[in-house]
């Protein structure tokens, strides 16, 4: 047995029940279930419709996110994540970048790596360097003055908690800003690459060994061994090429406003809900939402 299900923006609900019906009809699946008026709801099927993406191309373009998956296991024991343009909005080296001057020379650089175009390790270095003689102190200035959290991002942690679920956060940024925003959030653990300190001025050097995408699909094995879990009790979330790994042998692997090389790759694509959306694809109703 399959579950469909259809959710939109939640800035903005407007998924309209005729267009549901009409899917479900059109499918042959069971009753609609709404987890949440005008925002999403879900059928089951039988089976796997041989049409799927040609429909979910079509809901895109009226800004309908579709997810269809097996029903049974859908919900998940743990949550593994990235942090840059995932739990939040920005890519924080950019935004050192943007404060040591450098802003869109290393913009460029992120960009082509997280759309797979070069090594990862290759291009954080070069990133890094580009950030010596940094006053440390930046980085704080940078977490209290550029960086937003991703919407739905307590909502979901705070609900998938009250379920018993474990929270982690896994970046190719670095532990400066991932202590953070976990500490806010709500996450049991964070991985990270270091920022090299001298003297209170960042290095240009990132500390070894880097943690790229081989990094995040270690953490899927050694999290889920130490929890006795399996990996198919994890939902893990991110956008870019480094993410890739994890996405792919997590259960359910959820490409998040993803570069469309990554979002390609993946079963579960949300460009138009938020993080809550990672809640509506495991079954949870928005009136048992925590945060």
């Amino acid at each position: 047995m399959f579950v469909a299900t259809l959710l939109t923006n939640p800035a903005n609900p407007s998924l309209d029940p005729a267009l549901v019906e009409s899917l479900r009809n059109a499918w042959g699946g069971g009753d609609a279930f709404w987890l949440s008026p005008d925002e999403a709801a879900e059928f089951t099927l039988e089976m796997q419709p041989d049409n799927q993406w040609d429909v979910w191309a079509d809901l895109q373009n009226m800004g309908v996110d579709l997810i269809v998956q097996p029903e049974q296991g859908r919900r998940k024991k743990m949550l593994l994540a990235d942090m840059d343009s995932t739990m939040i909005q920005q890519e924080c080296i950019d935004e050192l970048a943007e404060v040591a001057g450098v802003g869109a020379r290393v913009k460029d650089i992120t960009a082509r790596a997280m759309n797979g175009e070069l090594d990862f390790e290759g291009a954080l270095d070069e990133r890094v360097g580009l950030l010596a003689g940094l006053d440390e102190g930046v980085i704080q200035q940078v977490l209290d003055q550029r960086i937003t959290l991703m919407p739905g991002g307590k909502t979901l942690l705070a609900t998938m908690k009250a379920n018993d679920g474990y929270a982690a956060l896994v970046s190719g940024g670095f532990t400066a800003f991932t202590a953070s925003v976990a500490a806010t959030l709500g996450f049991d653990e964070n991985r990270a690459n270091t920022l090299l300190v001298a003297d209170g001025k960042l290095t240009g050097k990132a500390g070894r060994p880097i943690l790229g995408k081989q990094a995040k699909v270690d953490a899927l094995e050694q999290i889920t061994a130490r929890l006795g879990i399996t990996e198919a009790d994890v939902i893990a979330v991110g956008d870019g090429a480094n993410d890739l790994g994890m996405l792919k042998r997590a259960g359910t692997g959820v490409a998040l406003h993803a570069k469309p090389s990554v979002a390609a790759e993946c079963e579960v694509r949300i460009n138009h809900g938020d993080l809550s959306a990672l809640l509506f694809v495991q079954g949870y109703a928005r009136d048992v939402f925590q945060g």
